[in-house]
């Protein structure tokens, strides 16, 4: 059975973050195009990468699942980050 993977691309300063351990939620906005993605869906990995292309830093995560959350005021969805279990072309900054 294949795995159910999230992508999502990151701009460098979050996806160094959550490589390092630092940063453990990562947000969307409350849109109609992230309603379909996140909500009522179950995935495996979440997949981070840093750009597009085939070496760009990547790393894929064990999805947690999402929760909403109220950030500044804006409604947003809160990616959970689990347990790292892939990272590849990032050098730690």
């Amino acid at each position: 059975m294949s795995k159910r993977i999230l992508h999502l691309n990151l701009m460098r300063e979050f996806f160094d973050a959550i490589a390092r351990g630092e940063k453990l939620e990562e947000y969307r906005d409350c849109t109609d195009y992230w309603k379909a993605r996140l909500e009522e869906r179950e995935y495996d990995i979440v997949r981070f990468c840093n750009g597009y292309g085939p070496n760009v830093p990547e790393m894929e995560t064990e999805w947690v699942g999402v929760k909403k959350v109220t950030r500044d005021g804006q409604k947003m969805y809160a990616v959970q980050v689990g347990k790292m279990l892939h990272l590849k072309q990032w050098t730690r900054t």
